[in-house]
């Protein structure tokens, strides 16, 4: 008999919560955005004046804001990547599995529970990072009502949440833990950003998942000296999330052809 999908959220839920190492990555995406991106405002504002000027033209408050995001995402790497490792790492996922044994339904209620988790954490921290951001840069701040702003603000949430869904469907397909944040964080934090910085390779880099997903923060298009994107904010974001679904459906194919 097929188990109730309600029954598999509330599983899912309770295997979340109570589970210290997702919890913890969580709350560090949360401090550790918020708290990078205050200290950096405070350097830009401090050191402003003697910027390059075509930074000073296309400064952007609001993508300033988020300048910890960089290093906060990891966070949310690591507990996408837990949600679905420490089924493997811990044994639980042969009783999981028996638990519910059509494997669509066991994948999806872990994917819905963990990313609609992350989406209000993600909120949380883009908003707190956004006002926090914005008090220090002072004078050259910007509210939330102005055009785009509050876009970029919920699109840095949303951005957050897909993160997390991609590395639920990567550590889906590699079905360990730490092969998974290796492999994802070498991506994030090193691959990307060196295929942005070679010329012969920008063009591509652009359609990365990180770099095209974050467009969806700025609200200065070239802001602070960027290259701009050859697609809209909501263009970018949509690349992201091809790539988070292909992700998803790497994981399930694997899931549901191996054995647990």
């Amino acid at each position: 008999m097929t188990v109730a999908l309600t029954a598999v959220l509330s599983s899912e839920w309770t295997k979340i919560r109570t589970v210290a190492s997702t919890t913890w990555s969580l709350a560090t995406a949360l401090v550790v955005t918020v708290g990078i991106s205050a200290g950096l405002c405070a350097v830009i504002n401090a050191t402003f004046d003697n910027m390059p000027p075509e930074e000073r033209l296309t400064f952007d408050p609001t993508l300033a804001s988020f300048s910890g995001m960089q290093l906060g995402q990891l966070a949310m790497i690591v507990f996408g990547v837990l949600v679905i490792g420490t089924e493997y790492s811990s044994g639980m996922i042969r009783t999981s599995l028996a638990a519910v044994p059509r494997r669509a339904d066991f994948l999806l209620g872990k994917l819905v529970v963990a990313t609609g988790l992350a989406l209000v954490v993600g909120l949380a921290t883009s908003f707190l990072s956004f006002f926090l951001g914005q008090a220090i840069l002072g004078g050259r701040s910007i509210g939330i009502g102005e055009p785009n702003v509050l876009r970029a603000v919920i699109g840095a949430g949303l951005y957050l949440a897909v993160l997390a869904l991609c590395s639920m469907g990567v550590a889906t397909m590699l079905r360990s833990s730490a092969l998974s944040i290796c492999l994802l964080i070498a991506f994030f934090l090193i691959f990307s950003n060196i295929l942005g910085f070679v010329d012969a390779t920008r063009k591509v880099a652009q359609y990365l998942p990180d770099r095209a997903g974050s467009v969806v923060m700025r609200v200065v298009p070239d802001a602070m000296g960027r290259d701009p994107a050859p697609y809209g904010p909501w263009g970018g974001f949509g690349i992201m999330v091809l790539w988070a679904l292909a992700a998803v459906l790497g994981g399930y194919l694997v899931l549901k052809k191996r054995d647990a």
